[in-house]
């Protein structure tokens, strides 16, 4: 079973913990394996640790990417606002 384990793991490339990845990328330990369960960064698992290839942290710190939320924010309309229609209703109690 062992050999089945570190057979995936590349032997010639650097590794670091999620904990060092974190402290030198600024991204959080959650975040980074996400990325790592998504194949978005290239790494492997032992038992509950993640290892991160450090060429793959660094390609991928260098890859331009938007931060904030997805998609645009909804306005409501000034004409709904003016007769009644806001989406957001007031409720009293």
């Amino acid at each position: 079973m062992l050999k089945a384990i570190l057979k995936n793991i590349a032997t010639d490339r650097e590794c670091i913990t999620t904990s060092q990845a974190a402290e030198q990328s600024g991204l959080s330990k959650v975040y980074l394996a996400r990325l790592l369960r998504e194949e978005t960064l290239e790494g492997f698992q032992l038992a509950r640790d993640w290892f991160i290839y450090t060429d793959s942290l660094e390609h991928f710190l260098a890859t331009p990417r938007k931060s904030g939320p997805k998609g645009p924010i909804k306005k409501e309309r000034s004409d709904e606002k003016s007769r009644g229609m806001a989406t957001h209703s007031r409720v009293s109690w």
